[in-house]
């Protein structure tokens, strides 16, 4: 019996109905860009100013998404993908942020659904996935609480073109990565490194995904369904002290708390305020602000790659820094000064991130445990690996097929024991710009050559569509 056999009893069988996708971001897609009306975004302006991105790699071709569109569409379908994620591009729908409308900037996203939707693969528009308009950044960006109310008129021009033809609707992607790499640690655009503007953003981040929910709940059909999409962290203790404890509740305020807080329950956790006195007295917080951040939500995406470790931070030498987010130019935890990053045993994707499943397992039961009623969706997971072209001309990433089938079965393990999980979008489709590490890191499983575009199929993609096929994952073979 062939492991791909969907009659094969050894396979841990889905649920009926679960949402198989991939995802992409546009900017590390599209290409085009400066072409149709688009202006730069935040990503345009980091990635070409100088070591800020390896190898001076930018995304003004990307993996030609842009151009390439209806055969990338074909290629999910071939897959037999049910969902797709996508970010849509602030700058090309409105050069600028606030302004006129570019049509041909949001026709590009209307010929994009109407593909997806002729091959009966559900759109999943994200609106914001790190791309903000340099205008805006050049206005105080994240740090202006101006731009929450313009995201939210850029969400309402989005929900009026595709709101009949789009079912989910995503505000923001990783928000903590938009505030604190970009305004705290520097190694994301706009590269700041400032803790108290890190802070600010992260609550105008959050105003802005109330306020664009509420937008676009005005507009579409009821049916639609509205999300939000986290990275949040699995922080492991390095022992039981008092003292180890009290560092990974500081890592959880900053890296869950800070929006799970007002998201879910309308009020910042207590501890995240008092940690931070020091450095911001949250005066940016007005009145009702929590009561437009606190919306109601049917799906929370949660993406997962690997867990941190962390103890309390003795004073002597130099902290390890091993939080997964790679070498930053200043601490992306504000109010963590007393807080040290540990690494975890191996093995290690291409990212120096480690493999450990059990971390997926764990977040989606203590997310289940704090919101019981609350539908989960997996909307990022994989693996970067060194793959490429071997002699037979295919790509044999078994890495990467391990890697997911790993995370697929904590998945299954999480539904079995209750956790509401209604679907699972690995990233990503294609390799791709994978921000400050330029083209040097592939995630994909679906290879690009990026000097002559040709996609090829990885094995983890065949893999990938036989899972898909049985809507169950084998534990092995």
């Amino acid at each position: 019996m062939s492991a791909t056999d969907p009659t094969d009893p050894t396979g841990l069988s889905f649920p009926t109905g679960f949402l198989w996708g991939s995802a992409t971001a546009s900017y590390q897609v599209e290409g085009a860009a400066a072409e149709d009306g688009r202006t730069a975004s935040i990503w345009d302006t980091f990635s070409h100013t100088p070591d800020k991105v390896r190898n001076g790699n930018n995304g003004d071709i990307a993996t030609d998404h842009y151009h390439r569109m209806p055969a990338d569409v074909a290629l999910m379908s071939d897959l037999g993908l049910a969902a797709y994620r996508f970010s849509v591009s602030w700058s090309r729908v409105i050069p600028g942020g606030i302004g006129p409308v570019n049509q041909k900037g949001l026709d590009f996203y209307s010929r994009l659904v109407d593909e997806l939707r002729a091959r009966d693969i559900a759109p999943v528009v994200t609106m914001y996935h790190w791309d903000l308009p340099q205008e805006l950044e050049d206005a105080g960006g994240w740090t202006n609480r101006a731009t929450a109310h313009a995201f939210a008129a850029y969400a309402a021009v989005l929900a009026e073109a595709l709101g009949d033809r789009v079912g989910t609707w995503t505000t923001l992607n990783e928000p903590w990565c938009s505030a604190f790499l970009g305004y705290a640690g520097g190694v994301h655009a706009p590269g700041r490194t400032d803790p108290v503007a890190a802070l600010s953003a992260a609550h105008h981040l959050n105003l802005a995904h109330g306020l664009g929910n509420q937008a676009v709940r005005s507009i579409v059909p009821a049916t639609c369904q509205h999300s939000v999409t986290l990275n949040l962290h699995v922080v492991r203790p390095a022992s039981d002290s008092p003292a180890d404890l009290s560092a990974a509740r500081s890592v959880a305020a900053v890296g869950n708390g800070v929006w799970l807080g007002p998201m879910m329950s309308g009020a910042y956790p207590a501890d995240l305020i008092d940690m931070t006195s020091n450095i911001t007295d949250w005066s940016f917080v007005r009145d009702d602000d929590l009561a437009v951040i606190h919306q109601p939500l049917d799906v929370l995406g949660i993406n997962y790659y690997n867990p941190i470790k962390v103890a309390a931070y003795d004073g002597v030498g130099p902290r390890s820094a091993s939080d997964g987010h790679g070498q930053v130019s200043a601490s992306p935890w504000p109010g963590c000064d007393d807080v040290d990053f540990l690494p975890l045993p191996g093995p290690y994707t291409a990212m120096g991130w480690p493999v450990d499943a059990s971390g997926l397992y764990d977040l989606l039961l203590s997310v289940s445990a704090d919101y019981p009623d609350q539908p989960l969706m997996v909307t990022e997971n994989g693996a970067a690996y060194e793959d490429g072209l071997s002699a037979d001309g295919l790509i044999h990433d078994q890495a990467r097929v391990d890697y997911l089938r790993g995370h697929l079965m904590a998945v299954h393990s999480a539904i079995a024991a209750g956790a509401a999980v209604r679907g699972y979008f690995v990233w990503s489709l294609l390799d791709n710009f994978e921000w400050s590490y330029g083209y040097s890191k592939r995630f994909g499983i679906v290879h690009v050559d990026f000097d002559s575009q040709h996609r090829t199929l990885k094995d983890s993609a065949r893999w990938y569509a036989a899972t898909v096929a049985a809507n169950q994952v084998q534990p092995s073979g």
